[in-house]
């Protein structure tokens, strides 16, 4: 796909006229995706894309369109031909955009990707007889992620991602399921074995009579997953400058006030080690990590090319949502075999959903509990809870309440595919809280 982007490249250039500029990113990706029902195969296929972004500018003034490439360089040849005139057409109509930078600097980059993958038919061979004897529901996609940029000064970027993410629940009955993951680059059946395992005995627990538990505070642990929901909260505006400067951020607390969250509490931008590119639209390189939080306290925020020439600062190369493609949150002293023991009486929280701000400005969140949610006592699991509603700020769960986070952590990959695969990752431990607040 590098030297098909290459060669579009060549042709976009040979379209330009006067003083025009063009920037553009391709996005693809040759995936295999299998649905998995009652641990059968529902569904298999796979899938081969590629698809281009094209901005089209004249001195302050741009348009954009976005196209499906055939991949057959005549056919892409036309197309892209009717695109330009498209564009240049509209660019008569545009006012100049006083908020527009691209970079103009050259910074070309290859970052090619290791296929450490296994051929789908084994993975899935290794995915049924593990899961063999349960009601396993979900989604196995796999395969190769590319994206490229390329702009009418020469640059030219290309990055590719090898990755899995096999996305199940095993049912038990009603409304009681137990829902995992297992994501990466490099597939180890090991590893499978033992989040199935672990799957497993929380499948047989969903079994006892489930119980209700009053209102109040409670001693509580967040599996990866459900840290990873209040993060994706989190980053709805909590981490970019634009959501600082007009103070609709949810951290207007630290950004303002200089209010901390636990030392321990480390949170950045790693692209290095996610999936997503190292580079963006407008031809800006991010960099390897970008500092968010460090030690409890705000230390950098994400900046887009627009952020950047209406405040006055240097892009880091942030995406126009101004949101981690590539969260990582440090790891703690907590052994992963220990939390049960750590939790001694309380709540094991396997995910959330319907999360939503109820106090913005506070950092408060709201959402219900979800799947394997159960009560603990003295270090063993006793129950599977009903569903409950939370009602917390970050600064109590993360900050003053924080007991520890996990030494181990997960590979969250988004399980998206609409349209095609995302490309946005996540590296979480678990955390275990006191008194954090259930209101219903």
């Amino acid at each position: 796909m590098r030297d098909y982007f290459h060669r579009i490249a060549e042709l976009l250039s040979g379209l330009l006229r006067g003083d025009e500029v063009y920037l553009a990113s391709f996005s693809g990706e040759e995936s295999d995706f299998v649905r998995l029902n009652g641990n059968r195969v529902r569904q298999a296929g796979s899938v081969a894309q590629r698809s281009l972004g094209l901005e089209w500018i004249r001195g302050r003034r741009h348009a954009h369109a976005s196209l499906a490439l055939a991949g057959d360089l005549e056919l892409d040849r036309a197309r892209l031909a009717a695109e330009v005139a498209n564009l240049r057409d509209v660019l008569e109509q545009v006012a100049d955009d006083p908020f527009l930078l691209y970079s103009t600097e050259l910074h070309s980059s290859e970052r090619p990707g290791e296929h450490r993958l296994p051929e789908a038919a084994a993975a899935l061979d290794g995915i049924r007889k593990t899961c063999e004897g349960r009601d396993a529901v979900g989604l196995y996609a796999a395969g190769g992620s590319f994206s490229g940029f390329a702009n009418s000064l020469g640059q030219r970027n290309w990055h590719e991602s090898y990755s899995y993410n096999f996305d199940w629940s095993f049912y038990h009955s009603g409304d009681k399921a137990v829902k995992a993951s297992y994501a990466g680059f490099d597939w180890s059946l090991a590893e499978l074995e033992r989040r199935v395992g672990f799957a497993a005995e929380q499948l047989a627990a969903l079994g006892r009579s489930s119980r209700t538990i009053e209102p109040g505070r409670y001693r509580v642990y967040l599996a990866p997953a459900a840290l990873d929901d209040i993060f994706g909260m989190l980053s709805w505006g909590g981490f970019g400058l634009r959501a600082h400067r007009t103070r609709t951020t949810p951290l207007l607390r630290m950004i303002q006030q200089g209010a901390t969250l636990h030392p321990s509490i480390s949170v950045g931008e790693n692209t290095r080690d996610g999936t997503a590119p190292d580079f963006q639209g407008e031809g800006f390189i991010r960099p390897p990590r970008v500092d968010l939080i460090r030690g409890g306290r705000y230390a950098d925020a994400l900046v887009s090319p627009r952020s950047a020439v209406e405040y006055e600062v240097a892009t880091n190369g942030a995406s126009a949502r101004e949101a981690p493609v590539a969260l990582d949150v440090a790891p703690g002293d907590l052994s992963r075999d220990a939390v049960l023991r750590e939790l001694g009486t309380g709540i094991y929280v396997s995910n959330l959903h319907y999360l939503n701000y109820s106090d913005r400005n506070a950092c408060r969140t709201t959402g219900m509990t979800r799947f394997a949610t159960f009560w603990v006592e003295d270090g063993v699991i006793r129950s599977p809870l009903d569903v409950m509603r939370f009602d917390e700020t970050v600064y109590r769960m993360l900050g003053e309440n924080l007991v520890g986070l996990t030494h181990e952590r997960e590979m969250i990959l988004d399980p998206m595919t609409y349209g095609r695969r995302s490309s946005r990752s996540a590296r979480l431990p678990g955390a275990l809280i006191d008194d954090f607040t259930f209101t219903l």
